[in-house]
């Protein structure tokens, strides 16, 4: 296996999720994460952001992140092996108002990875930008539907359903 030290975004992420979940937490990596995993860190993040599916303590998610050499400090999980941290934003897994009913799977040397598919991180993203006018975010959806299929009649429904049509229609020429 290779030295936490060693592994790139995704191989760390597949890593920490194959090790939650085979502790029986099902976690689903979000936020910008997805976007360097996605992009090859043409966008890097070094906060990886997993909601926890099963509600499970803080305290059995501490022990079991301890066991791989993450310690909690404050609200983040962190391993002086490498500059990426862990953090367990609040459930459930959702964007905007709507819950996510489907996520991706990557198989890594390291494990497997859940995360979002890349079209619910473009709005996980487009989120970011349209609640807090977050323009770094706008630049990792757009970053990411140049290197992935998106469905952007989706991020368009979606859009609508949050009461951003207006913002949607000024951003969309720059998904084409």
């Amino acid at each position: 296996m290779k030295k936490i030290a060693n592994m790139n975004i995704a191989e760390l992420a597949a890593y920490v999720c194959t090790h939650l979940n085979n502790s029986g937490i099902k976690c689903i990596l979000t936020g910008g994460a997805c976007v360097s995993v996605y992009t090859d860190n043409k966008f890097e993040s070094f906060d990886l952001d997993f909601i926890d599916c099963t509600y499970s303590s803080r305290k059995k998610i501490s022990e079991i992140l301890e066991k791989i050499g993450f310690i909690q400090n404050n609200r983040y999980f962190i391993n002086k092996e490498t500059k990426y941290y862990i953090e367990f934003p609040a459930g459930p897994l959702s964007i905007g108002s709507e819950p996510v009913m489907e996520n991706n799977e990557l198989e890594l040397p390291t494990g497997k990875l859940y995360l979002l598919t890349p079209t619910d991180s473009i709005k996980d993203r487009l989120a970011a930008y349209y609640f807090w006018e977050d323009k770094q975010a706008l630049d990792q959806a757009v970053l990411l539907s140049k290197s992935h299929n998106i469905n952007l009649k989706e991020v368009e429904r979606w859009s609508k359903a949050e009461g951003q049509t207006e913002k949607f229609k000024i951003i969309k020429k720059l998904f084409r």
